[in-house]
């Protein structure tokens, strides 16, 4: 592994490590200010929901980040774009030949 893949995967690390626990300081001040609601009297219960679903939601959004991650679909984000034109060139070339069958 060359020093620019190293420093790029890093970069990439850095970045998901930065944006998860941005989002799961937000998360938690969201949480907390949940709770406090349900604590009151009149509001009693009015959060519960919510916070489950945004419990449950944010659950499945960090293992689907994970999982991307660990599988390494962040180390060539740009492959799959050469790949579609590539496979978009060959489908013309067949359509073309086609073309010239059916003449």
């Amino acid at each position: 592994m060359s020093t620019s893949d190293r420093n790029s995967r890093r970069g990439i690390l850095s970045f998901f490590v930065f944006a998860v626990t941005v989002a799961g300081c937000m998360f938690t001040y969201k949480l907390f200010a949940f709770l406090k609601t349900i604590r009151k009297d009149e509001l009693a219960g009015f959060a519960f929901d919510p916070i489950v679903i945004y419990g449950l939601v944010a659950a499945g959004f960090l293992f689907m980040l994970g999982w991307a991650f660990l599988s390494g679909q962040f180390r060539n984000v740009e492959q799959p774009k050469y790949d579609m034109l590539e496979r978009w060139q060959e489908q013309e070339r067949e359509e073309a030949l086609a073309e010239e069958g059916a003449r």
